[in-house]
Protein backbone atom coordinates (compact mmCIF):
# COMPACT_ATOMS: atom_id res chain seq x y z
CA UNK A 1 0.00 0.00 0.00
CA UNK A 2 1.20 3.52 -0.49
CA UNK A 3 1.03 4.02 3.33
CA UNK A 4 3.41 1.25 3.93
CA UNK A 5 5.54 1.95 0.59
CA UNK A 6 6.21 5.96 2.26
CA UNK A 7 7.20 4.19 5.73
CA UNK A 8 9.66 2.12 4.13
CA UNK A 9 10.95 4.52 2.21
CA UNK A 10 11.40 6.67 5.27
CA UNK A 11 13.44 3.80 7.03
CA UNK A 12 15.36 3.21 3.93
CA UNK A 13 16.26 6.98 3.87
CA UNK A 14 17.13 6.65 7.71
CA UNK A 15 19.14 3.58 7.29
CA UNK A 16 20.96 5.55 4.72
CA UNK A 17 21.56 8.86 6.63
CA UNK A 18 23.00 6.51 10.20
CA UNK A 19 25.57 4.80 7.97
CA UNK A 20 26.67 7.74 5.44
CA UNK A 21 27.61 9.16 9.38
CA UNK A 22 29.71 7.32 9.57
CA UNK A 23 33.44 8.55 8.65
CA UNK A 24 34.66 5.18 7.01
CA UNK A 25 37.51 6.61 5.10
CA UNK A 26 39.88 4.05 4.34
CA UNK A 27 42.62 6.62 3.70
CA UNK A 28 42.75 7.79 6.34
CA UNK A 29 44.54 5.75 9.28
CA UNK A 30 43.16 8.29 11.95
CA UNK A 31 39.46 6.82 10.64
CA UNK A 32 40.70 3.27 11.24
CA UNK A 33 38.43 3.39 14.63
CA UNK A 34 35.38 4.68 12.29
CA UNK A 35 35.56 2.15 9.35
CA UNK A 36 35.94 -0.87 12.03
CA UNK A 37 32.64 0.62 14.03
CA UNK A 38 31.35 0.54 9.67
CA UNK A 39 31.81 -3.13 9.57
CA UNK A 40 30.05 -3.71 12.68
CA UNK A 41 27.08 -1.53 12.15
CA UNK A 42 26.60 -3.50 8.51
CA UNK A 43 27.24 -7.03 10.42
CA UNK A 44 25.13 -6.04 12.81
CA UNK A 45 22.40 -4.98 10.46
CA UNK A 46 22.38 -8.11 8.96
CA UNK A 47 22.27 -10.44 12.05
CA UNK A 48 19.44 -8.72 13.14
CA UNK A 49 17.75 -9.83 10.00
CA UNK A 50 18.27 -13.41 10.71
CA UNK A 51 21.65 -14.10 8.46
CA UNK A 52 24.73 -16.21 9.17
CA UNK A 53 27.11 -13.36 9.46
CA UNK A 54 31.04 -13.42 10.18
CA UNK A 55 33.30 -10.58 10.74
CA UNK A 56 36.58 -12.46 8.48
CA UNK A 57 39.73 -10.94 9.56
CA UNK A 58 42.42 -10.65 7.07
CA UNK A 59 45.05 -9.23 8.83
CA UNK A 60 47.09 -6.47 8.58
CA UNK A 61 48.33 -3.04 6.82
CA UNK A 62 51.53 -2.03 7.07
CA UNK A 63 52.52 1.58 6.99
CA UNK A 64 54.80 3.21 4.69
CA UNK A 65 56.59 4.16 7.98
CA UNK A 66 56.47 0.47 9.09
CA UNK A 67 54.15 -0.05 11.07
CA UNK A 68 51.08 -2.26 11.56
CA UNK A 69 47.45 -1.35 11.46
CA UNK A 70 44.64 -3.82 11.73
CA UNK A 71 42.53 -4.14 8.56
CA UNK A 72 38.48 -3.94 8.83
CA UNK A 73 36.76 -6.87 8.92
CA UNK A 74 35.31 -8.23 6.04
CA UNK A 75 31.77 -8.78 6.62
CA UNK A 76 29.96 -12.60 5.29
CA UNK A 77 26.49 -13.31 5.36
CA UNK A 78 23.89 -15.55 4.35
CA UNK A 79 20.46 -15.94 4.12
CA UNK A 80 19.03 -19.45 2.92
CA UNK A 81 20.88 -22.78 2.24
CA UNK A 82 18.14 -24.45 -0.07
CA UNK A 83 20.31 -26.97 -1.83
CA UNK A 84 17.08 -26.37 -4.76
CA UNK A 85 17.48 -23.10 -5.26
CA UNK A 86 20.35 -21.07 -6.71
CA UNK A 87 22.50 -19.05 -4.93
CA UNK A 88 23.75 -15.69 -5.72
CA UNK A 89 26.61 -13.60 -3.69
CA UNK A 90 26.23 -9.82 -3.50
CA UNK A 91 29.59 -8.10 -3.29
CA UNK A 92 29.69 -4.28 -1.98
CA UNK A 93 31.59 -2.19 0.28
CA UNK A 94 30.99 0.65 2.45
CA UNK A 95 34.58 2.43 2.70
CA UNK A 96 34.70 5.46 1.07
CA UNK A 97 36.68 7.94 -1.02
CA UNK A 98 37.73 11.41 1.84
CA UNK A 99 35.82 14.45 2.34
CA UNK A 100 35.47 17.83 4.09
CA UNK A 101 33.47 20.80 4.00
CA UNK A 102 36.05 22.77 3.35
CA UNK A 103 36.83 20.79 -0.06
CA UNK A 104 33.76 22.67 -1.69
CA UNK A 105 30.90 20.89 -0.09
CA UNK A 106 27.86 22.62 -0.25
CA UNK A 107 26.45 20.68 2.92
CA UNK A 108 28.06 18.34 5.60
CA UNK A 109 29.90 15.34 3.61
CA UNK A 110 28.88 12.97 6.50
CA UNK A 111 25.45 14.56 7.39
CA UNK A 112 23.16 13.20 4.59
CA UNK A 113 21.08 15.88 3.04
CA UNK A 114 17.80 15.76 1.28
CA UNK A 115 17.50 18.52 -1.25
CA UNK A 116 14.84 18.43 -3.86
CA UNK A 117 15.15 14.45 -4.22
CA UNK A 118 18.91 13.93 -3.99
CA UNK A 119 20.66 12.44 -1.08
CA UNK A 120 23.97 14.39 -0.74
CA UNK A 121 26.50 12.82 1.61
CA UNK A 122 30.35 11.12 1.10
CA UNK A 123 29.67 7.96 0.21
CA UNK A 124 25.75 8.06 -0.82
CA UNK A 125 25.93 6.45 -4.09
CA UNK A 126 29.77 5.11 -3.72
CA UNK A 127 29.15 2.53 -2.39
CA UNK A 128 26.58 2.82 0.46
CA UNK A 129 23.22 2.82 -0.88
CA UNK A 130 23.60 0.44 -3.23
CA UNK A 131 24.41 -1.83 -0.59
CA UNK A 132 22.25 -1.04 1.50
CA UNK A 133 19.47 -1.09 -1.45
CA UNK A 134 20.60 -5.14 -1.60
CA UNK A 135 20.34 -5.83 1.95
CA UNK A 136 16.71 -3.99 1.99
CA UNK A 137 15.87 -6.11 -1.00
CA UNK A 138 16.40 -9.05 1.15
CA UNK A 139 14.13 -7.59 4.33
CA UNK A 140 11.47 -6.81 1.86
CA UNK A 141 10.99 -10.63 1.22
CA UNK A 142 10.90 -10.84 4.87
CA UNK A 143 8.76 -8.37 5.58
CA UNK A 144 5.93 -9.69 2.93
CA UNK A 145 6.62 -13.25 5.14
CA UNK A 146 7.76 -15.05 1.49
CA UNK A 147 10.14 -17.12 1.52
CA UNK A 148 13.16 -16.07 -1.02
CA UNK A 149 13.49 -16.93 -4.51
CA UNK A 150 17.49 -17.94 -4.32
CA UNK A 151 19.72 -17.88 -1.27
CA UNK A 152 21.47 -14.68 -1.14
CA UNK A 153 25.29 -14.36 0.54
CA UNK A 154 26.62 -11.35 0.92
CA UNK A 155 30.92 -9.92 1.22
CA UNK A 156 31.45 -6.49 1.88
CA UNK A 157 34.42 -4.97 2.66
CA UNK A 158 35.70 -1.74 3.77
CA UNK A 159 39.22 -1.18 2.00
CA UNK A 160 38.07 -0.42 -1.75
CA UNK A 161 38.86 2.95 -2.33
CA UNK A 162 42.59 2.39 -1.77
CA UNK A 163 42.91 -1.04 -3.09
CA UNK A 164 40.66 -3.70 -1.25
CA UNK A 165 44.01 -5.20 0.86
CA UNK A 166 42.91 -8.42 1.96
CA UNK A 167 40.30 -9.49 -0.25
CA UNK A 168 42.25 -11.40 -2.80
CA UNK A 169 43.71 -13.31 -0.44
CA UNK A 170 40.26 -14.04 1.84
CA UNK A 171 38.60 -15.04 -1.57
CA UNK A 172 41.24 -17.48 -2.51
CA UNK A 173 41.27 -18.75 1.03
CA UNK A 174 37.00 -19.70 0.99
CA UNK A 175 36.86 -20.15 -2.43
CA UNK A 176 36.33 -24.14 -1.49
CA UNK A 177 34.16 -23.14 1.82
CA UNK A 178 32.10 -20.11 1.76
CA UNK A 179 32.30 -19.80 -2.36
CA UNK A 180 31.57 -23.51 -3.11
CA UNK A 181 28.01 -23.53 -3.37
CA UNK A 182 27.65 -19.61 -5.17
CA UNK A 183 25.94 -19.59 -8.76
CA UNK A 184 26.32 -16.18 -9.67
CA UNK A 185 28.14 -12.83 -8.61
CA UNK A 186 26.22 -9.49 -8.32
CA UNK A 187 28.67 -5.97 -8.43
CA UNK A 188 26.74 -3.07 -7.71
CA UNK A 189 29.78 -0.47 -7.68
CA UNK A 190 29.09 1.17 -10.57
CA UNK A 191 26.20 3.99 -12.54
CA UNK A 192 24.40 4.50 -14.93
CA UNK A 193 25.12 6.33 -18.61
CA UNK A 194 22.08 8.41 -18.58
CA UNK A 195 18.64 8.28 -17.74
CA UNK A 196 17.92 4.88 -18.76
CA UNK A 197 19.23 2.29 -16.50
CA UNK A 198 22.10 0.20 -17.74
CA UNK A 199 23.35 -3.39 -16.73
CA UNK A 200 27.45 -3.31 -16.82
CA UNK A 201 29.34 -6.30 -18.38
CA UNK A 202 32.82 -4.62 -18.97
CA UNK A 203 35.25 -3.32 -17.23
CA UNK A 204 39.19 -1.90 -18.29
CA UNK A 205 42.10 -3.08 -16.52
CA UNK A 206 45.00 -0.80 -15.45
CA UNK A 207 49.16 -0.59 -16.01
CA UNK A 208 50.66 1.66 -13.59
CA UNK A 209 54.21 2.62 -14.52
CA UNK A 210 57.22 5.07 -13.26
CA UNK A 211 59.88 6.15 -15.46
CA UNK A 212 62.82 7.55 -13.54
CA UNK A 213 65.40 9.53 -15.03
CA UNK A 214 68.70 9.64 -12.81
CA UNK A 215 71.56 12.04 -13.73
CA UNK A 216 74.25 14.30 -11.67
CA UNK A 217 74.13 13.38 -7.79
CA UNK A 218 72.23 16.71 -6.44
CA UNK A 219 69.94 19.38 -7.79
CA UNK A 220 72.16 22.21 -9.84
CA UNK A 221 71.73 25.35 -10.46
CA UNK A 222 70.46 26.25 -13.90
CA UNK A 223 72.54 29.21 -14.16
CA UNK A 224 75.92 27.63 -12.77
CA UNK A 225 75.20 24.19 -14.84
CA UNK A 226 72.80 25.19 -17.30
CA UNK A 227 74.33 24.32 -20.46
CA UNK A 228 76.75 21.44 -19.95
CA UNK A 229 74.91 19.26 -18.04
CA UNK A 230 72.86 16.78 -19.94
CA UNK A 231 69.26 17.56 -17.77
CA UNK A 232 66.98 14.52 -16.65
CA UNK A 233 63.87 16.27 -16.97
CA UNK A 234 65.01 17.12 -20.69
CA UNK A 235 65.17 13.33 -21.13
CA UNK A 236 62.22 12.71 -19.54
CA UNK A 237 59.97 14.29 -21.33
CA UNK A 238 61.16 13.73 -24.15
CA UNK A 239 60.89 9.82 -24.07
CA UNK A 240 57.11 10.67 -22.74
CA UNK A 241 56.42 12.73 -26.01
CA UNK A 242 57.34 9.75 -27.37
CA UNK A 243 53.83 7.62 -26.62
CA UNK A 244 50.92 9.05 -27.74
CA UNK A 245 50.79 11.28 -30.31
CA UNK A 246 48.35 14.42 -30.44
CA UNK A 247 45.72 12.80 -31.81
CA UNK A 248 45.98 9.70 -29.02
CA UNK A 249 47.06 7.36 -31.01
CA UNK A 250 49.23 4.87 -29.12
CA UNK A 251 52.88 4.66 -30.71
CA UNK A 252 54.25 1.76 -28.29
CA UNK A 253 54.96 -1.18 -30.75
CA UNK A 254 52.43 -4.19 -29.90
CA UNK A 255 49.52 -2.36 -27.69
CA UNK A 256 47.05 -1.61 -30.56
CA UNK A 257 47.79 -4.75 -32.23
CA UNK A 258 46.74 -6.59 -28.96
CA UNK A 259 43.25 -5.44 -28.42
CA UNK A 260 40.48 -7.20 -29.92
CA UNK A 261 38.94 -5.87 -33.08
CA UNK A 262 35.27 -4.26 -32.57
CA UNK A 263 32.35 -6.18 -34.03
CA UNK A 264 29.97 -5.33 -36.55
CA UNK A 265 27.50 -6.21 -33.37
CA UNK A 266 29.12 -4.13 -31.15
CA UNK A 267 28.70 -0.90 -33.18
CA UNK A 268 25.61 -1.64 -33.47
CA UNK A 269 24.77 -1.94 -29.73
CA UNK A 270 27.25 1.36 -28.95
CA UNK A 271 25.03 3.27 -32.01
CA UNK A 272 21.86 2.20 -29.56
CA UNK A 273 23.39 3.89 -26.22
CA UNK A 274 21.63 6.90 -24.92
CA UNK A 275 24.59 9.16 -24.32
CA UNK A 276 24.52 12.88 -24.63
CA UNK A 277 27.71 14.42 -26.01
CA UNK A 278 27.37 17.94 -25.24
CA UNK A 279 26.23 17.26 -21.63
CA UNK A 280 29.42 15.28 -21.52
CA UNK A 281 31.58 18.38 -22.35
CA UNK A 282 29.53 20.80 -20.08
CA UNK A 283 29.47 18.43 -17.87
CA UNK A 284 33.94 18.38 -18.26
CA UNK A 285 33.91 22.06 -19.01
CA UNK A 286 35.85 21.36 -22.69
CA UNK A 287 34.49 22.28 -26.02
CA UNK A 288 36.07 19.51 -27.93
CA UNK A 289 37.17 15.88 -27.44
CA UNK A 290 39.03 13.51 -28.71
CA UNK A 291 36.60 11.74 -31.33
CA UNK A 292 33.13 14.08 -32.49
CA UNK A 293 30.66 10.96 -32.94
CA UNK A 294 29.14 9.06 -30.23
CA UNK A 295 30.28 5.42 -31.14
CA UNK A 296 34.22 6.44 -31.52
CA UNK A 297 33.83 7.94 -27.89
CA UNK A 298 32.21 5.58 -26.27
CA UNK A 299 34.58 2.69 -27.81
CA UNK A 300 37.59 4.73 -26.62
CA UNK A 301 36.13 5.53 -23.27
CA UNK A 302 35.49 1.49 -22.98
CA UNK A 303 37.29 -0.71 -25.18
CA UNK A 304 40.31 0.90 -26.24
CA UNK A 305 43.17 1.25 -24.55
CA UNK A 306 45.10 4.72 -23.65
CA UNK A 307 47.80 6.17 -22.14
CA UNK A 308 47.76 8.83 -19.26
CA UNK A 309 50.20 10.91 -17.84
CA UNK A 310 49.57 11.77 -13.80
CA UNK A 311 52.48 13.87 -13.01
CA UNK A 312 56.75 13.93 -12.68
CA UNK A 313 57.89 13.29 -9.01
CA UNK A 314 61.10 15.83 -8.51
CA UNK A 315 60.19 18.26 -10.82
CA UNK A 316 59.96 22.02 -9.33
CA UNK A 317 55.78 22.47 -9.05
CA UNK A 318 55.26 25.33 -6.26
CA UNK A 319 54.20 28.44 -6.83
CA UNK A 320 57.26 31.33 -8.34
CA UNK A 321 60.58 30.76 -10.06
CA UNK A 322 62.72 28.34 -8.77
CA UNK A 323 66.79 28.19 -11.27
CA UNK A 324 66.82 24.52 -10.94
CA UNK A 325 68.09 21.38 -12.55
CA UNK A 326 66.10 18.41 -11.27
CA UNK A 327 68.87 15.68 -10.44
CA UNK A 328 66.19 13.02 -10.82
CA UNK A 329 62.73 13.19 -11.84
CA UNK A 330 60.13 10.24 -12.08
CA UNK A 331 56.94 10.35 -14.65
CA UNK A 332 53.92 8.61 -13.37
CA UNK A 333 51.62 7.13 -15.67
CA UNK A 334 49.09 4.66 -16.46
CA UNK A 335 47.71 2.74 -19.37
CA UNK A 336 43.99 1.19 -19.62
CA UNK A 337 44.16 -2.15 -20.20
CA UNK A 338 41.47 -3.86 -22.48
CA UNK A 339 40.34 -7.36 -23.48
CA UNK A 340 42.99 -9.11 -25.30
CA UNK A 341 46.05 -6.88 -23.88
CA UNK A 342 47.98 -8.64 -20.48
CA UNK A 343 49.31 -7.19 -17.89
CA UNK A 344 52.46 -9.13 -18.20
CA UNK A 345 53.65 -8.39 -22.06
CA UNK A 346 52.62 -4.93 -21.63
CA UNK A 347 55.14 -4.02 -18.73
CA UNK A 348 57.73 -5.63 -21.40
CA UNK A 349 56.28 -3.41 -24.50
CA UNK A 350 56.39 -0.50 -22.22
CA UNK A 351 59.99 -0.97 -20.82
CA UNK A 352 61.15 -1.91 -23.89
CA UNK A 353 60.16 0.99 -26.01
CA UNK A 354 60.95 3.43 -23.27
CA UNK A 355 64.46 1.88 -23.54
CA UNK A 356 64.70 2.05 -26.91
CA UNK A 357 63.92 5.66 -27.35
CA UNK A 358 65.96 6.38 -24.62
CA UNK A 359 68.97 5.05 -26.21
CA UNK A 360 68.81 6.51 -29.03
CA UNK A 361 68.83 10.20 -27.39
CA UNK A 362 72.48 8.53 -26.60
CA UNK A 363 72.19 10.38 -23.15
CA UNK A 364 74.25 9.38 -19.96
CA UNK A 365 71.45 9.48 -17.53
CA UNK A 366 70.05 5.94 -16.17
CA UNK A 367 66.81 5.42 -17.01
CA UNK A 368 64.89 2.56 -14.89
CA UNK A 369 60.63 1.51 -15.59
CA UNK A 370 58.77 -0.31 -12.99
CA UNK A 371 54.95 -1.00 -13.13
CA UNK A 372 53.44 -0.71 -9.77
CA UNK A 373 49.72 -1.90 -10.75
CA UNK A 374 48.99 -4.82 -13.53
CA UNK A 375 45.24 -5.05 -13.42
CA UNK A 376 43.18 -7.06 -16.00
CA UNK A 377 40.22 -6.11 -17.43
CA UNK A 378 37.05 -7.87 -17.15
CA UNK A 379 34.42 -8.77 -19.50
CA UNK A 380 30.95 -10.78 -19.44
CA UNK A 381 28.82 -12.64 -22.07
CA UNK A 382 25.63 -10.37 -22.63
CA UNK A 383 24.01 -13.36 -23.90
CA UNK A 384 24.58 -14.91 -20.54
CA UNK A 385 20.85 -15.47 -18.28
CA UNK A 386 22.35 -13.77 -16.24
CA UNK A 387 21.81 -10.54 -18.36
CA UNK A 388 18.71 -11.86 -19.84
CA UNK A 389 17.01 -11.75 -16.01
CA UNK A 390 18.92 -8.64 -15.63
CA UNK A 391 16.93 -7.29 -18.94
CA UNK A 392 13.37 -8.63 -17.87
CA UNK A 393 14.06 -7.52 -14.18
CA UNK A 394 14.72 -3.35 -15.51
CA UNK A 395 11.67 -3.96 -18.30
CA UNK A 396 9.50 -4.67 -14.66
CA UNK A 397 10.42 -2.37 -12.84
CA UNK A 398 11.25 1.02 -15.42
CA UNK A 399 9.02 -0.13 -18.36
CA UNK A 400 11.74 0.18 -20.47
CA UNK A 401 14.86 -1.65 -22.09
CA UNK A 402 18.10 -1.34 -20.18
CA UNK A 403 21.41 0.21 -22.04
CA UNK A 404 24.31 -2.65 -22.29
CA UNK A 405 27.30 -0.87 -20.80
CA UNK A 406 31.12 -0.78 -20.27
CA UNK A 407 32.93 1.33 -17.59
CA UNK A 408 36.26 2.78 -18.53
CA UNK A 409 37.25 2.33 -15.12
CA UNK A 410 38.56 -0.54 -13.45
CA UNK A 411 36.60 -2.56 -10.38
CA UNK A 412 39.67 -5.34 -9.95
CA UNK A 413 37.44 -7.24 -7.83
CA UNK A 414 35.42 -8.82 -10.66
CA UNK A 415 38.48 -10.06 -12.21
CA UNK A 416 39.44 -11.42 -9.01
CA UNK A 417 36.22 -12.88 -8.69
CA UNK A 418 36.31 -14.66 -11.99
CA UNK A 419 39.55 -16.12 -12.25
CA UNK A 420 39.32 -17.67 -8.61
CA UNK A 421 35.79 -18.47 -8.13
CA UNK A 422 35.17 -18.94 -11.94
CA UNK A 423 31.77 -18.29 -11.30
CA UNK A 424 29.26 -15.85 -13.93
CA UNK A 425 29.12 -11.79 -13.15
CA UNK A 426 26.91 -8.83 -13.28
CA UNK A 427 27.31 -5.41 -12.49
CA UNK A 428 23.83 -3.90 -11.59
CA UNK A 429 24.16 -0.35 -11.21
CA UNK A 430 21.67 1.60 -9.65
CA UNK A 431 23.82 5.03 -9.31
CA UNK A 432 22.76 8.08 -11.50
CA UNK A 433 25.10 9.38 -14.40
CA UNK A 434 25.17 12.50 -12.07
CA UNK A 435 25.97 11.29 -8.80
CA UNK A 436 29.57 12.81 -8.77
CA UNK A 437 31.28 9.59 -7.14
CA UNK A 438 34.79 10.42 -5.42
CA UNK A 439 34.15 14.18 -5.68
CA UNK A 440 32.53 17.21 -4.02
CA UNK A 441 28.85 17.15 -3.14
CA UNK A 442 28.39 13.40 -3.90
CA UNK A 443 24.86 12.34 -3.52
CA UNK A 444 22.34 9.37 -4.61
CA UNK A 445 18.53 10.26 -5.63
CA UNK A 446 16.02 9.32 -3.55
CA UNK A 447 14.18 7.43 -7.44
CA UNK A 448 17.67 5.38 -8.00
CA UNK A 449 17.42 4.58 -4.05
CA UNK A 450 13.76 3.32 -3.99
CA UNK A 451 13.49 2.25 -7.54
CA UNK A 452 16.64 0.42 -7.23
CA UNK A 453 15.80 -1.28 -4.13
CA UNK A 454 12.54 -2.49 -6.10
CA UNK A 455 14.88 -3.39 -9.07
CA UNK A 456 16.60 -5.70 -6.78
CA UNK A 457 13.62 -7.45 -5.35
CA UNK A 458 12.72 -8.02 -9.15
CA UNK A 459 16.44 -9.62 -9.85
CA UNK A 460 16.28 -12.01 -7.54
CA UNK A 461 13.08 -12.76 -8.55
CA UNK A 462 14.44 -13.61 -12.15
CA UNK A 463 17.57 -15.77 -11.29
CA UNK A 464 15.27 -17.73 -9.37
CA UNK A 465 14.12 -18.84 -12.73
CA UNK A 466 17.48 -19.42 -14.22
CA UNK A 467 17.39 -22.75 -15.61
CA UNK A 468 19.74 -24.90 -13.94
CA UNK A 469 21.62 -26.33 -16.73
CA UNK A 470 22.56 -23.18 -18.15
CA UNK A 471 25.12 -22.47 -14.87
Amino acid sequence: SKKEYNIHRYVFISALRDWVAIESDSSNVLKRPDLHRMMEMAAQKLRLMGGTVELVDIGEQELPDGQTLALPKVVTAQFGNDPNKHTVCVYGHVDVQPAKLEDGWATDPYNLTDINGNLYGRGASDNKAPVLAWIHAVEAYQALNMELPVNVKFVIEGMEETGSNGLDAMILAQRDTFFSDVDYIIISDCGWLSRRPALTYGTRGNCYFYAEVEGPKQDLHSGVYGGTVIEPMTDLVGILDTMISPSGKILIPGIREAVAPLSDEEWRMYQDIQFDIDNYKNKIGVNELMYSNKVDLLAHMWRYPTVSIHGIEGAFSDPGTKTVIPAKVTAKFSIRQVPNMDPAMVKKQVTDYLHSVFAKRKSPNKLKVTMVIGAKPWLADTQHPLYDAGKAAVKRVFDMDPDLIREGGTIPIARTFQDVTGKSIIMMPIGGFDDGLHSQNEKMSRYNYIEGTKLFVAYLNEVSQIKHTSV
